[in-house]
């Protein structure tokens, strides 16, 4: 063969060119953090919410505020529970460490709210750091209960501190806005609440995602595939204690005040409830399941003033039916349902195949 009868490399190459429309960077987008066109169309709608009546009045207004900080508490919580299955029974604590940080800044130092909020997640994150590094060697009920104890500590100092806290007395904070309207809050949560998944759920779609589902199924498999457990479990937990507190400047600037209460373990108990029956190890479970059962929680609460309490009854009973019924949650009802209508097309495609 003659070198004129050699093909040159340059003759059988294709040259692709990415598609750019507005469409396929939003496919591309949606395929990196793992949302499909149904996660699409809930995010519009939650956006939307406010301007669909009757949800624009401002009881209602306050309900959905408290949705989504829920829902955004949920979503950090499967983070550390869903991956690498630790449960923080201090994450109540963490979100106080935020919101009092905000708080103080603002009152003392005069620092906006708004800067504030970002501040207060370092000592969040920090305590969350040192928290990990004592408890996360540990196996099985010892972390959970170490990160418990952690939050009893963090609890009684904010109950005794007066001079700092003002303790059951409550500390005044200044808000974001100097309106009565809870719509400007609710924007800003919804935001928060979005940022908070898509970097979670950027982080779990990873290679350090993949390290922490190996640490959650079998922490000695994933040892001796080189995995450094410590270093691993440390770095989720963190993280999730950096969002408690970044939301807990949240907490800190639209209620306007803070007390011990805020950190109390009923309140990681709500949490808790919310991103199981969500489903763990989804993300996004807690975060849509905190919208219904908010609203049916803030509605007992107003119609059943003489059954104080009887929220945390329902989720226990909900929480029990869940792991009997539906170990999956929410979000395993949903792959149940996608797979079963995958199925069916499938079948009915064969069937006119044939």
């Amino acid at each position: 063969m003659s070198n004129n009868d050699k093909k040159s490399p340059e003759v059988d190459t294709v040259y692709k060119l990415e598609p750019t429309g507005p469409m396929d960077r939003l496919r591309r987008l949606s395929e990196t953090f793992g949302v499909n066109l149904h996660g699409l169309i809930v995010i519009a709608l939650l956006f939307a919410l406010p301007l669909i009546p009757p949800f624009g009045r401002e009881d209602l207004l306050r309900w959905l505020i408290g949705a989504a900080l829920i829902g955004a508490q949920a979503i950090a919580f499967d983070f550390t529970t869903g991956y690498i299955n630790v449960v923080n029974f201090g994450f109540a604590a963490f979100l106080g460490v935020g919101a009092y940080t905000s708080a103080l800044l603002a009152v003392n130092f005069g620092i906006s709210p708004w800067i504030g909020t970002f501040l207060g997640v370092l000592p969040a994150a920090l305590l969350g750091f040192i928290t990990g590094i004592l408890t996360l060697r540990l196996r099985g009920i010892f972390a959970a209960l170490m990160s418990w104890f952690v939050g009893l500590a963090l609890l009684g100092l904010t109950r005794n501190l007066t001079g700092l806290t003002r303790g059951p007395m409550g500390l005044n904070s200044p808000t974001y806005f100097e309106t009565a309207s809870n719509l400007p809050y609710y924007y800003v949560i919804a935001i928060m609440m979005m940022v908070t998944f898509f970097v979670l759920r950027y982080i779990t779609r990873s290679n350090i995602g993949l390290a922490f589902r190996a640490l959650g199924q079998n922490i000695e498999a994933a040892q001796a595939s080189g995995i450094n457990p410590t270093f691993y479990r440390v770095f989720n937990f963190t993280i999730q204690c950096a969002f408690a507190g970044w939301l807990g400047g949240f907490y800190a600037h639209y209620y306007g005040i803070l007390t011990p209460q805020i950190m109390q373990t009923s309140h990681t108990v709500e949490v808790l409830a919310i991103a199981y029956i969500g489903g763990r190890g989804s993300i996004w479970g807690g975060g849509l399941t905190a919208f219904p059962f908010i609203f049916l929680i803030e509605y007992m609460r107003s119609n059943l003033t003489n059954l104080p309490g009887l929220h945390l009854v329902l989720y226990g009973l909900l929480l029990i039916l869940v792991m009997i019924f539906y170990p999956g949650g929410v979000a395993g009802v949903y792959a149940s349902i996608r797979a079963s209508a995958r199925r069916f097309r499938q079948r009915r495609a064969a069937q006119s195949a044939a």
